[in-house]
């Protein structure tokens, strides 16, 4: 746009960028063919990735996509088909129903601002350590979180506390079935974990367990 009035070079010394690096782009834009030879052959992939996800529905995920082109003939890694169906926004569809660890209630208290968000109600900090997970010695200051993995006889969901000081998880708790606020009860997260009982704070300073 401002190439007219400044130049070519003065542009490229104030960005910094180049000037080879700017012709050669030019020159790329003006004549594809000079393009290097993984960005043509990835031109020419990206028509065949949109006709396969097309022509079925727009359901194919990565692995159908690539063993449909390797049925049509066309040499092409896993990897870049993941790599161009990101770029492009194609995504396959997924069985079954998202699973939530976190469901939102706007009657408790917000873990940021503190309060119910209700006018007639006090607001109470529900948030203990005002985002800060630091802690001076351990057994100071313990996060609690709940968290879900897939396997092959179904969702396990899992509990854990971690140690903000040591950086280590002291207490965990799996289970096949959701049971509401048990990432809340460190009592229980420490009697689902060997050797956890004997851990103590200092005398005379207390713990605090935090929670999302």
């Amino acid at each position: 746009m401002h190439r007219a009035a400044h130049g070519v070079e003065p542009i490229c010394k104030v960005l910094p960028i180049a000037p080879s690096t700017y012709r050669a782009h030019a020159a790329r834009r003006a004549d594809p063919s000079k393009a290097p030879a993984r960005s043509r052959s990835d031109a020419e992939l990206s028509v065949a990735l949109q006709r396969v996800w097309d022509e079925n529905f727009q359901v194919y995920g990565v692995r159908k996509i690539w063993r449909q082109l390797r049925r049509e003939g066309m040499e092409v890694a896993r990897c870049t088909v993941a790599r161009l169906m990101r770029q492009m926004g194609l995504k396959g569809a997924v069985r079954g129903k998202a699973v939530r660890t976190t469901i939102s209630d706007k009657a408790t208290a917000c873990p940021l601002c503190g309060g119910s968000g209700s006018d007639t109600e006090p607001r109470e900090p529900a948030d203990r350590v005002n985002r800060r997970f630091q802690a001076p010695h351990p057994n100071a200051l313990w996060v609690a979180d709940f968290t879900y993995v897939a396997t092959w006889q179904g969702f396990v969901y899992v509990a854990f506390v971690v140690d903000t000081f040591a950086r280590r998880i002291v207490a965990a708790l799996a289970l096949r079935a959701r049971l509401a606020g048990v990432a809340h009860s460190p009592r229980r997260l420490r009697a689902g974990c060997p050797g956890a009982s004997a851990s103590r704070p200092p005398a005379g300073q207390g713990r605090r367990t935090h929670s999302p």
